[in-house]
């Protein structure tokens, strides 16, 4: 049964998503993907549907989660944008509450502090550091993560180092309270969460993964 789960993809153009969705299809899912500028497809897989809409528009959302059995949210957006991360993933979470859809699997940046967190004190000053130049970015980071925690979803918010492109390592190191690795690789993102889907051992955590 779980092989024909449908997941929901937002940032599906963005240098992690694209790499989810190709996991996803190779792992058996259905895989449906909102987007908002079709000209940012550079790949296209006639396996996946594709709903042309905006993650601000309710409507959007509502037309994405659809049938769907699982939200991954890998929104990504210029850091000099007025941050919409709290706002995208309110609205994704009320749509889930209509459709009852339970899973839900974010990502956000390992600059993100959380009770809890044991951090060795270079990434320490790197949170830090990215609370003082991106500050209305960390704000609304703080407020997603927030809205997660006040909700009654099955979710993991998984934090991230540095992104690189790459294929799979082989060597995911997953902590709960610092982060291990200062980078990533795209496809172990991808391998990391989908595995997710079934996994509940980080159901309403927040893990660091790196290489």
């Amino acid at each position: 049964m779980e092989k024909s789960l449908r997941i929901a993809i937002l940032g599906g153009t963005g240098k992690v998503g694209r790499y989810i969705a190709e996991k996803a299809l190779e792992s058996g899912f259905q895989v449906r993907m909102l987007i908002r500028n079709l000209d940012k497809l550079a790949y296209f897989d006639n396996r996946i549907e594709i709903i042309k809409g905006d993650a601000q528009n309710i409507d959007s959302i509502r037309c994405l989660l659809k049938d769907c059995n699982i939200v991954i949210n890998t929104l990504g957006q210029p850091v000099k944008d007025l941050p919409i991360y709290s706002s995208v993933t309110n609205n994704v979470l009320s749509i889930m509450n209509e459709f009852a859809i339970r899973r839900y699997i974010g990502v956000t940046g390992a600059s993100l502090n959380i009770e809890g967190d044991n951090k060795k004190l270079i990434n320490r000053i790197g949170a830090k550091i990215f609370e003082i130049l991106f500050s209305k970015m960390m704000i609304d980071k703080k407020k997603e993560l927030s809205i997660l925690i006040n909700s009654n979803m099955d979710w993991t918010l998984v934090r991230l180092p540095f992104v690189i492109e790459g294929s799979e390592t082989g060597n995911i190191k997953v902590n709960l309270s610092d982060m291990e690795g200062t980078r990533i690789t795209n496809a172990d993102i991808a391998k990391f969460i989908i595995n997710q889907v079934s996994e509940t051992k980080y159901i309403r955590k927040t893990p660091f993964i790196s290489n």
